[in-house]
């Protein structure tokens, strides 16, 4: 071919760029049929390149920018802010609540629950599995409410000896469950005597010139720690091995607790007029009101479901242990007053002390272990 259509002056070959661009003289641009003229205004626009920050790693893009991440981020910190708020006043007026309480009774609400349902737990859980495991637990409960009742009366000036009334309290309580029930009563004598020569020996040996008074009570005191405290201990394991007596031991508990806290809430509701301002100022009719409504639905409750007893059994079993109850409690109180005391100890935060706990239980070993023999008819005395 002839190469007369290129200038004279240009000896290179034409390139890429310049074919495509190369117009005619006139200004006109090339066209052919197999390639029309190219419209830039129909090309849509290129969407923008995210920024670096939002990049992913792997050079992806980010589900979310940083303002919608902020917002969110916002959002969960105003949420955990209220939450807290909510918690932080529902606390306060808890901590007003107690405190309110605690300056009426004289009692921390919260700890006293708490100690509550652990004691509860650790009793449910050796009468409903093996009631021989509730033995321990009745021998360290009374081996600690005689520690308590002895450095009491000692705090209040008579002599009472610690070591030897453990270890009586010992043999009293494991006699009840492990011999026959005839012995126990041999051990409580034998108990007694051995707490009371103990002293008058021991008062001989000191020669500190007491009064024939002070030692005939010291040796009262004696014998009364042994019948109070492990006697009535070993009356609730002579039921607890009775057949079926595990149930027996937990209904009465429950209706004591039950009379305890009914009498508890009534008073702190409703209170008006004490019941026995010389003894217990604290205790008031309205209080004893709410005893009496919840022992006796306790005693109906539990002598059907529990025990398979008609409901007036558990009238009547609800009634007994509320005047047991009622009375232990009372006396314990006066024994309190006596002493110049507020509480046995402070071993138990919110509650006192053990037979602070103890006084309306114990009482009432008596008349649950006679309704058992009464309301068991397969029971041969």
């Amino acid at each position: 071919m002839s190469d007369e259509t290129r200038d004279a002056d240009d000896d290179g070959p034409f390139t890429r760029h310049g074919a495509n661009g190369a117009t005619p003289s006139d200004g006109v641009p090339l066209v052919d049929a197999a390639f029309p003229s190219f419209d830039a205004a129909s090309v849509p626009p290129r969407p923008p390149l995210p920024a670096a920050s939002e990049r992913m790693p792997s050079g992806g893009v980010g589900p979310l920018d940083t303002a919608d991440h902020n917002a969110i981020r916002e959002q969960w910190r105003a949420a955990r802010d209220e939450l807290g708020s909510h918690v932080s006043h529902a606390r306060d007026q808890l901590d007003q609540a107690n405190e309110r309480i605690k300056e009426r009774t004289g009692r921390d609400l919260v700890l006293a629950i708490l100690i509550g349902l652990a004691f509860g737990a650790a009793l449910l859980g050796s009468l409903l599995f093996l009631k021989v495991l509730f033995v321990p637990f009745a021998l360290a409960a009374a081996l600690l409410g005689v520690y308590e009742l002895s450095r009491a009366l000692r705090s209040s000036g008579r002599r009472v000896d610690v070591v030897p009334q453990l270890i009586a309290a010992a043999f009293l309580v494991l006699s009840a469950y492990f011999a026959e029930p005839w012995l126990c009563w041999v051990m409580l004598f034998v108990s007694v005597a051995f707490v009371i020569v103990w002293r008058l020996i021991a008062q001989m040996v000191e020669k500190d010139g007491r009064t024939y008074g002070d030692v005939l009570a010291d040796a009262v005191t004696s014998g009364f720690v042994q019948v109070y405290v492990p006697f009535l201990a070993g009356i609730a394991l002579i039921l607890l091995k009775q057949e079926g007596g595990q149930w027996w031991v937990l209904s009465f508990i429950a209706i004591a607790v039950a009379a305890d806290t009914g009498a508890y809430a009534a008073g702190l509701a409703f209170g008006r007029h004490p019941m026995a301002p010389k003894i217990s100022p604290k205790k008031t009719w309205e209080g004893f009101g709410g005893a009496v409504v919840a022992s006796l639905a306790a005693g109906v409750l539990l002598a059907i479901f529990l025990l398979e007893l008609p409901w007036w059994c558990g009238v009547i079993f609800g009634a007994s242990i509320l005047l047991s109850a009622t009375l232990g409690d009372l006396g314990e109180s006066m024994l309190k007053r006596d002493l110049g005391i507020k509480d046995m100890s402070s071993w138990l935060p919110g509650h006192g002390g053990l037979l602070d706990r103890l006084d309306s239980i114990l009482p009432s070993t008596i008349p649950a272990l006679c309704l058992y023999f009464l309301f068991s008819p397969w029971v041969v005395l």
